[in-house]
């Protein structure tokens, strides 16, 4: 996979974005690390793309600390997806944004972003997913697909549904909730293209190991589809 950066990677999003392994972030988990180490550390254990989420701060905390992620991602010429977050997405110059379904709509993110970045949109449902598709997201994130403690108020997909979403829509469809080395195998054969993770990352002491270990692992699983 060539990642590209700036204009020339945006205008050919399409082909570049590797979503294998997407790292969604979660600062209160990490361990006597800062963020950008973090990040850093799990781009060079394999993470493809990193979503960048951020609660319980405000703006121009979040702001600051996208311009300081950003700079790791875009060393290693990693996407940056912001969460929720329009405003920030901007400001930074992000690679895209990500939207739930009580964020802004879709539809109007993407008239904001315009074509050359990237909206990912949750959707635990067809209707939704095929919603999302018409409103111009470039992949789907489903879930949640195992139980997770990172999101309480998380809709599950199981794995017969998870199939009917992918073979539904003929954009990229990446799994998330509860993911880790012990239950990716279950995935196999649902079409998605990659697997987001939190704390099976962002959790661990070693992250950069961490990483490595679930990016061999979702790799056997791919190739066994």
């Amino acid at each position: 996979m060539i990642f590209l950066k700036g204009e020339e990677y945006m205008k050919s999003k399409e082909n570049f974005v590797d979503y294998s392994l997407y790292l969604v972030t979660e600062r209160q988990m990490l361990r006597n690390i800062s963020m950008e180490e973090a990040v850093e550390q799990a781009i060079l254990g394999g993470v493809t793309l990193v979503q960048l989420r951020e609660k319980d701060v405000t703006t121009l905390e979040f702001y600051n600390i996208a311009v300081k992620v950003k700079k790791i991602t875009d060393k290693y010429s990693i996407p940056l997806i912001i969460n929720d977050r329009l405003d920030i997405a901007l400001a930074v110059d992000a690679a895209g944004l990500h939207v739930g379904q009580s964020d802004m709509p879709a539809k109007v993110a993407r008239k904001i972003l315009g074509d050359n970045k990237i909206l990912g949109v949750s959707a635990a449902t067809i209707n939704e997913a095929l919603q999302a598709v018409e409103d111009g997201a470039d992949y789907i994130g489903t879930g949640a697909v195992f139980a997770t403690d990172t999101k309480k108020d998380a809709k599950y997909v199981n794995i017969r549904q998870l199939k009917e979403i992918t073979g539904k829509i003929s954009i990229p469809v990446v799994a998330i909730g509860g993911i880790n080395e012990d239950n990716i195998d279950i995935l196999k054969g649902t079409g998605i293209k990659g697997v987001a993770v939190v704390s099976a990352i962002m959790g661990k002491e070693n992250i950069r190991k961490a990483s490595e270990n679930l990016k061999k692992t979702w790799e056997t699983c791919r190739k066994g589809r």
